[in-house]
């Protein structure tokens, strides 16, 4: 019997929502091993003055197997 473990943080971009989730799953997996998947809880962006997004950032919930 396996039993899961799942962690929520949140990642940064300033390229895209998909670059944001790639590192935040990157930086996770220096320190957690066994990583079955992610959801991605909400999306956020930060703009500038203008409107202009700046940053994108991601709450992500993080599913890993505990050993």
């Amino acid at each position: 019997m396996s039993i899961a473990k799942v962690i929520e943080l949140t990642a940064s971009s300033s390229i895209s929502v998909e670059d944001a989730v790639k590192s935040g799953l990157a930086k996770t997996a220096e320190t957690v091993k066994g990583i079955q998947g992610a959801w991605v809880n909400e999306i956020k962006v930060v703009t500038d003055p203008q409107g202009n997004i700046t940053e994108w950032r991601v709450n992500l919930r993080i599913t890993f197997v505990v050993s």
